[in-house]
């Protein structure tokens, strides 16, 4: 099964206050983007994979003669690395491959600035990890393409599980309703659950919690910028942030306004810490305003910026 996911804007993004579990509660309207995504492959037992035989061509370092970066964490174990490339395998390929320890998962993962992440710790192995513990799934493989931007406050990695998970549950042929795939994208991250949706949603509490939102931008065109060079964590994001009880006018009263009514009232409480670290940031925020934008925010925790433009 070939997928090719989406990532999604943050309309707005309010921290409400620090929860005790050590998340905060937030705010926010969830919009697919399909401006950006990846290509995402699932395949059980020996079936034919599609993709990776265009995935090594392009990607991997045969090319250059040299082996390509695998994980087996019994090795890794026995090196004392469990969970890492061994030291005398590169760790900065374009494309990199997995195995679990059961060898019933194989996950490889390929990208062209390089992937420099444990594969077996990428969201789509711990969606099949998740299901695992509770299904006898059969062997799968999985192979991702990721084109996404990465750190970029789109949420590229949680779509990535989410389509994993609606992957896995068609396969296997689990029969789980959208609202059960919810809860397990959930446990994943917080804002995993809204792609097994993929409509406007009004997210709540650490953004798990999930309300159906009917936007109309008719009329209107959202274009999207991601800075290169600029990468924002979300604990980079949240360092410097004072949680609010929020604003006197709720978001759905907002978006009820027109879009041009919103710079004033619809804001991402990121902004504030993300900007002063990253003054760029808030320089191409101004330019997409001069260029005409009736409405300009960042996505999520950044580094990703939006306008809205009347057609």
């Amino acid at each position: 099964m070939i997928l090719r996911t989406n990532v999604k804007l943050n309309f707005g993004l309010n921290v409400l206050r620090k929860r005790d579990d050590g998340y905060h509660d937030i705010e926010t309207l969830f919009v697919p983007c399909h401006e950006f995504g990846d290509t995402l492959e699932v395949i059980t037992g020996d079936d034919y994979s599609h993709t990776s035989a265009s995935l090594f061509a392009r990607y991997s370092y045969l090319r250059q003669g040299c082996p390509m970066p695998t994980i087996y964490p019994d090795r890794a174990r026995s090196a004392g690395r469990q969970g890492q490339v061994l030291p005398q395998q590169q760790q900065d390929g374009t494309i990199v491959q997995g195995i679990s320890e059961d060898g019933k998962l194989m996950i490889t993962i390929a990208r062209e600035e390089g992937v420099d992440w444990d594969p077996l710790k990428d969201l789509c192995s711990k969606a099949y990890f998740l299901l695992a513990k509770d299904f006898q799934l059969p062997p799968v493989k999985i192979f991702l393409e990721k084109t996404s931007p990465v750190g970029a406050g789109l949420g590229g990695g949680s779509a990535d599980a989410a389509f994993t998970l609606k992957a896995l549950n068609e396969l296997c042929g689990l029969n789980l309703p959208d609202e059960k795939l919810a809860d397990y994208a959930s446990r994943l991250g917080s804002d995993c659950a809204v792609f097994v949706w993929n409509r406007p949603m009004i997210g709540t509490g650490r953004g798990e919690i999930l309300e159906p939102f009917d936007l109309d931008l008719d009329g209107y065109e959202v274009k999207v910028l991601v800075p290169e060079g600029v990468s924002v964590s979300t604990a980079e994001a949240y360092s410097g942030i004072v949680p609010k009880a929020g604003g006197s006018i709720g978001l759905k009263e907002i978006f009820q306004r027109p879009v041009e009514e919103w710079k004033d009232l619809l804001v991402n409480d990121f902004e504030e810490t993300v900007f002063k670290a990253h003054p760029e940031l808030a320089a191409i925020k101004q330019s997409l305003y001069d260029s005409g934008a009736v409405y300009a925010a960042m996505s999520g925790s950044g580094s990703a910026l939006f306008g809205i433009y009347k057609k």
